[in-house]
Parts: structure tokens; sequence; C-alpha cells
């Protein structure tokens, strides 16, 4: 398929790009390699300038960037916007705190003393996925550029103009030719990048397997990395949930981005009390969402970001029936032009089934009745997954004892509110390791290097 701008609102391809030479790619990381012997000499202040003046283009430009990803891959203009002024707050973010989060620790030894500094690595590359086309690059942008890296990323053939797009920011903010570059390349081609001695570390965001193939071969080459994968975020409703307020997040959980989200809600557990009344509030209301145009503010279910997409979730839905879960919404793709699917909720989905193991990246809610709290709790754990969850009770330090019992990188009582610049970001289990966001973010790449000054003699 290569690198394509297709419209999935309505199917039309918008523009396809070259991807590029080896020629070119040797030029692009020999470029970026220059460049990081200049830029890991900059203070924090000078690197902090064209960070935040990339932070201001974009701000200033959030019309015009959400445009281009919502005619790229269909997010609704109202999250899109959204996700460019996050984006823009995260490079800021950085560019205040940088200093702060890498300044030398001092430690106490016994004798002596000694502390720890932290200095970039050099040429850092990056896979990032199509769901969030600037945000997926803002936040490894914002910490390893500040951290003194440079940066090469490798973007969803599907986004290729966010891609571009965000390049341009970085040259129009002042950034060194060789900070920031975009590579349209292949899968071989990426291959070549992480086996390159100049690269010195590898962070994905994608799909498991992905994530299986990037680590393992950043691994044969003793680079560091960190993997951002998917997930199946259980939703938990305890008997005592305010069921208005966790209705709300149910439909947020599930819908927000199309349903195209690594940490949405995905796995709906419900103890038994609230089932029934739980089910029929989520089913009215994934059932009132409208298809329309996502350039339109009106609209609330656009289409899934490609044909290809919409396919395979349909094909996920049909084997998750063919082995008893029942569908009691949707399931079906929506009878008109453009990569709709009907908002969809199944029931009855087994242990036996492959959807109680799979990921659904689309707008399908699985729902799941458990007698109590500890029968929902050992319903999350059961999951190859371990990225986010919630759960939802009125008793808050309750619901901070069901957290600190699901395994999971993140959980968020009474919100699903993933991801803000101060707070790391990740999982464990096939939802990968490392952490961006927050003052982790920008450890992932860094020599932590122990300096100690001792007055003592040799041992005889």
């Amino acid at each position: 398929m290569g690198y394509q701008s297709v419209n999935p609102f309505d199917g039309k391809l918008l523009q396809t790009f070259v991807e590029l030479s080896d020629a070119q790619l040797e030029a692009k990381i020999a470029t970026a390699t220059a460049c990081f012997e200049s830029w890991k000499h900059k203070s924090y202040a000078e690197r902090a300038v064209i960070v935040n003046k990339a932070a201001a283009i974009m701000h200033d430009r959030a019309d015009e960037l959400a445009h281009i990803m919502t005619l790229e891959m269909g997010k609704r203009i109202n999250e899109a916007r959204g996700e460019v002024e996050f984006s823009s707050n995260i490079l800021a973010y950085y560019a205040k705190n940088a200093a702060k989060f890498l300044a030398p620790e001092e430690l106490h030894p016994v004798i002596g003393d000694a502390h720890m500094e932290s200095t970039p690595i050099g040429v850092i590359f990056g896979v990032e996925p199509w769901n969030f086309p600037y945000y997926q690059l803002a936040r490894v942008a914002g910490p390893h550029l500040m951290a003194g890296n440079v940066l090469m990323v490798k973007h969803a053939g599907c986004v290729p103009q966010c891609a571009i797009a965000f390049e341009k920011i970085w040259i129009e903010a002042g950034g060194p030719v060789g900070l920031y570059t975009n590579l349209l390349i292949t899968h071989e081609q990426t291959e070549t990048v992480i086996d390159d001695p100049r690269i010195k570390g590898v962070a994905l965001t994608g799909s498991v397997a992905a994530g299986r193939s990037i680590a393992a071969r950043a691994g044969q080459n003793l680079k560091p990395s960190s993997m951002e994968l998917g997930g199946s975020d259980a939703f938990i409703v305890l008997d005592d949930a305010d069921l208005d307020h966790t209705v709300k997040w149910a439909v947020w959980g599930r819908m927000y981005n199309g349903g195209q989200t690594c940490c949405a809600a995905k796995r709906f557990i419900v103890v038994e009390a609230l089932a029934d009344k739980f089910l029929e509030r989520f089913k009215a209301a994934l059932g009132a969402l409208k298809a329309g145009d996502p350039l339109d503010e009106a609209t609330t279910l656009g289409p899934l970001s490609t044909e290809a997409a919409l396919v395979q979730l349909l094909e996920q839905v049909k084997v998750a029936v063919a082995h008893g879960a029942k569908v009691v919404l949707g399931g079906k793709r929506i009878d008109r032009p453009g990569s709709f699917m009907q908002p969809t909720i199944l029931t009855d989905v087994k242990p036996g089934n492959p959807a109680f193991r799979d990921e659904f990246f689309g707008p399908v809610a699985m729902f799941f009745r458990v007698k109590n709290e500890d029968e929902a709790i050992a319903l999350a754990n059961d999951s190859d997954f371990g990225l986010g969850g919630s759960v939802f009770t009125k008793d808050i330090a309750r619901g901070k004892r069901v957290a600190s019992r699901v395994e999971t990188g993140m959980m968020f009582i009474n919100n699903i509110s993933w991801s803000d610049a101060e707070l790391p970001f990740g999982g464990i289990k096939d939802s990968g390791y490392g952490r961006e966001l927050g003052d982790m973010g920008i450890q992932e790449f860094v020599n932590k290097k122990l300096v100690r000054y001792a007055a003592v003699e040799a041992p005889v």
C-alpha cells in the first residue's frame, strides 16, 4: 500500500507519496547523526526555545492541522482540534520541565560523594501509529528532543500528510536540519534503520505483532526500546456506582476516537445488581449516535480510519458470534459510503471465544456480568493485556483498593482521563513496557551515569 491519504468518510484517494530510496535514507541518517553532535551540547534553555516555538505553531494552526487529520483518518473535527492542542501542551511541558527532570541527582554513599547525571544517547528511531497522528509524535518529540537526542520517525502509511506537517513544524520552529526527520520508508527499510549502529534507541506505539517484531530487532542490536502496545481495558462498575455518571464515561471511554484507542474501555464488567440497568442505558446511548461527516461538528459517529480496519473489525465480530457471543446492538457495517460501523455490544463472551482474548480496535464493546467485586477483579486480570482500566464506585477508598488489585500500568477511579502531559503512560504484559509522558517519559533514552569521588587507597 505504501503511503496514501484516503478519506475514510467517502473512500476518495487524496494523495500518494513515494517512499525514500536507500540512498535518500542513508543521507537522512547521516544528517541526523551530524545534528546530534551539536544538539547534545545545547543547553536546556536553548533547546526549549525551539520546542516552545513548535508548541506555539501547533497552537496557532490547530484548525489547519486538525483538518488534515480528519481528512486522513476520519477523527471527528472537535476531537482532532483537541488532539492538536494537547500535542502543543506536551511540547511546552517538556520545554519547561526537562532541566528539572534530568538534573543531577545527589547520592549519599558511606564513603565520599556521588551523583547520577543524565546525558542523551543519540539518534532515536520512532515507529508511530495512525490513531493519534500528532499526539503520538509529540509525546516522543517533546521529551527526547529536550533530553538532547534527535529523532527519526516512521509514521503510519495512512497518515503521510500529518507526518509531513509535523516535520515542517520543526523546520519552521528553527530546529537544525536533522533534529526531527520524517521517514517515508518500507518495513524492510525499518529493519535497516534499527540495525544501523548510528541509531541508539527505538520507540514504538503499535500492535502486539509490531511490538514483538520491533522489540526483537532492537534486542538483537542491544538497543534500548520502549513499547506501547494494545489493550483490552476493563471498565468495572461496582454495585454502588452513580449510574448517570458511569454511563456517560462508558460511552466516552468506548467511543472516543471512534473506539480506536489502545487504552479505550473495551470490557465492561458490571456487578449483577446494576447489570441490567447499565446495559439498557449503555445500549440506548450507543444506539443514539449518528454517523456523518467528521468535519461536521454535529456528527457524533465518524468512520473508522480505513476500509481495512472496518473489514477486520467485522470479521472479529463474526468470529465472536460463531463462538457463541450474542450481538445485542449493532454488529454490522452502516449502509452508506465510507468506512462506518454500527456501535456494537457483545454479550456471552466465554473464555474459549477468541474475542475473550482479542482487542477490538473500534466501536465494539464486550459486556460481562459478575457477582461481586472479587469476581470483577479476577475477570479484569484474566487478560493478556495490561494497559489501563477503570473502576466506578461512590466509595473512593474502595475504588483505590480495587485499582491496586488490577494488574495494569494505569487505573482510573470514576473517570477515564487517560492522558495528561504530567502523568506517565504505559502498560505491562502484552501491552508493552516503558513509560511515556510525565517525569518518567524523558528517562527512557538517556544515559544514567554514576560519578563518584572517594578519598580512599586501593585495596592491597
